[in-house]
């Protein structure tokens, strides 16, 4: 059953709540990382990461959030669904807005995670770099992808 929900902005006060939307999905899907570094990244997910990104989420009927994404400077940074909540459109969703309403055309995935690139190839992301390592300098390849420019027409 796919679910179109409004766009909304969480407040601080939803931290708890999209870090918890973050730990569930990596767990689902970064099967490659072990717990210690997942509890290391969940750490500086709420004190550094959500603050450094401008924020917008999805919500179900009751109004509890189902997914989220940050960007920052034409770039998603993050974007994390509810295990229970996948398969339903709204990383779709998400992603539009960010690229309609917000300028996003860059990202980085992990190479590890190929459901994670298969959607934003899907979505119409192209790999433009690789680098051996993630952002905080690990061993977790990270590919750099950008919106093809008949995309980004297509989106204007």
């Amino acid at each position: 059953m796919r679910q179109h929900s409004v766009i909304h902005t969480p407040k601080t006060s939803d931290y708890a709540r999209l870090v918890q939307i973050w730990e569930d999905s990596v767990r689902a899907t970064h099967d490659f990382l072990p717990d210690s570094y997942i509890d290391m990244l969940k750490n500086l997910v709420l004190s550094r990461y959500l603050d450094a990104v401008m924020l917008i989420c999805t919500k179900d009927v009751r109004q509890h959030i189902t997914g989220f994404a940050g960007v920052s400077a034409g770039k998603v940074e993050m974007l994390f669904i509810d295990p229970r909540y996948r398969g339903q459109g709204l990383g779709r969703q998400l992603l539009g807005y960010a690229i309609e309403h917000m300028n996003a055309d860059e990202l980085d995935v992990n190479e590890q995670n190929p459901q994670a690139l298969g959607f934003y190839l899907k979505q119409g992301f192209e790999v433009i770099g690789r680098t051996e390592h993630d952002g905080l300098g690990q061993p977790y390849p990270l590919l750099h992808l950008r919106l093809r420019q008949q995309q980004q027409a297509r989106n204007a």
